[in-house]
């Protein structure tokens, strides 16, 4: 596929090239030294890298707005996702934001996800048992595309049978961000996305006639008390499940492979394990499980330097904007007592991630009991190339294959 960027070829932008997405780091330097770039894709784009434009774009939901611009060209009749049958806080503004995100906050609370604790452990506790049985660890299969998806499942009153579905419909509709705007979406992505829907309807159904302690039961409430539209309500359990579990199994998938692939660290870790929460910190700036967010202009406006009109796309890169030498001494090198660390991997402003301390959390025990339990752990072919399934957005691996003892 050819990608008109820009008059200059100074450096490359293509989200839709595997080889880019499995190393988009060294593509994001030439960003630094230059106002945010306009680019040319298969529609036009302003790609915000530099922290600062980063970190004052997220905090200005008045001019750039999360809702997204209808693009009719690239709009698919079957798409059950694009009928306007979900409404949700992470495509918002205020007031809607508003109060979609104060309807489910309570769910999130630190009291909340503090009550969480225990029941975490013991799923990783569990996972790991099957992993040291086997004498084989795949981080992937085997600890971070399972736990976190059980979390949020149960969080959800899912039963667990359905856990191994639910983790391959949200893995499907991921990866479809890799699809080229404009092309047919799969049969099997259409597929995945309406059983999702027909599954959640039923439920909240059923969650009306006989109510419980789960989160579709309270989002079941605020719906009938008139606080929630019946596409709102189907939007936010979609997007507790979809992002309650993707961004944390990337969390823990990238932050072992970068202990992994430095030894040191990670042998301070252990040594030290009161630095898991700046550890965490830093996996989460280094390799972040989110790349980009999107936001679109509301007005002509400078950002940067670079003058960008009106309902203009833009790439907001969290990623790059946590490399940016401007803000981060050696931003490169991963460090896990790194402080401080003022990193926008979660975002900020009114967008800030409401399941960061569930992530985080998530994210402390499962890497804390994989390196408590095997005495050593490595890569089991560091020559080996890494595969990443999801999306440009979304940067998780497919699999990370440990030698453990």
């Amino acid at each position: 596929m050819e990608v008109n960027q820009s008059a200059s070829t100074d450096f490359y932008f293509n989200p839709w090239d595997p080889d880019f997405r499995a190393n988009p780091y060294p593509h994001y330097k030439p960003l630094y030294s230059c106002a945010p770039r306009k680019v040319e894709t298969f529609f036009p784009i302003a790609l915000v890298a530099r922290y600062a434009d980063v970190s004052a774009v997220l905090r200005d939901h008045q001019r750039f707005s999360s809702t997204q611009l209808e693009r009719p060209e690239f709009s698919d009749p079957n798409d059950p996702f694009s009928q306007g049958r979900l409404r949700t806080m992470l495509f918002s503004d205020p007031p809607d934001h508003t109060r979609l995100r104060r309807l489910v906050s309570r769910d999130f609370t630190p009291r909340r996800i503090r009550e969480l604790e225990p029941r975490i452990r013991e799923i990783a506790r569990e996972l790991l048992d099957k992993a040291e049985a086997r004498g084989d660890f795949d981080v992937m299969a085997d600890l971070a595309n399972v736990l976190p998806v059980m979390v949020i499942a149960e969080m959800l009153g899912v039963p667990p049978e359905k856990y191994e579905t639910f983790k391959q419909w949200s893995d499907m509709i991921i990866a479809a961000d890799n699809n080229l705007p404009g092309s047919p979406q799969p049969p099997e992505l259409v597929h995945a996305r309406q059983s999702l829907i027909d599954y959640f309807t039923e439920e909240t159904e059923r969650r009306r006639r006989n109510p419980g302690t789960d989160l579709v039961s309270a989002l079941v409430a605020h719906h009938d008390a008139e606080a929630l539209s019946a596409p709102e309500l189907l939007g936010f359990v979609i997007l507790l499940l979809l992002a309650g579990n993707e961004t944390t199994t990337n969390l823990i998938g990238n932050g072992l492979h970068a202990l992994a692939r430095n030894p040191a660290q990670l042998e301070r870790l252990r040594k030290e394990p009161a630095l898991m929460p700046r550890a965490i910190e830093e996996m989460l700036r280094y390799d972040g499980p989110v790349q980009s967010t999107v936001r679109r202009t509301l007005e002509r406006t400078d950002i940067g330097g670079t003058i960008v009109d009106p309902d203009t796309v833009m790439f907001i890169l969290l990623a790059a904007a946590n490399r940016d030498p401007a803000q981060f001494d050696n931003p490169d090198r991963f460090e896990i007592a790194r402080d401080p660390n003022d990193h926008v991997a979660l975002g900020e402003g009114i967008h800030f991630c409401i399941g960061a301390p569930l992530a985080r959390l998530e994210g402390a025990i499962a890497i804390g009991a994989a390196l408590e339990r095997f005495r050593r752990i490595r890569l089991a072919n560091p020559e080996a190339p890494l595969s990443y399934k999801g999306s440009f957005f979304l940067r998780g691996l497919s699999s990370l294959k440990m030698a453990i003892d």
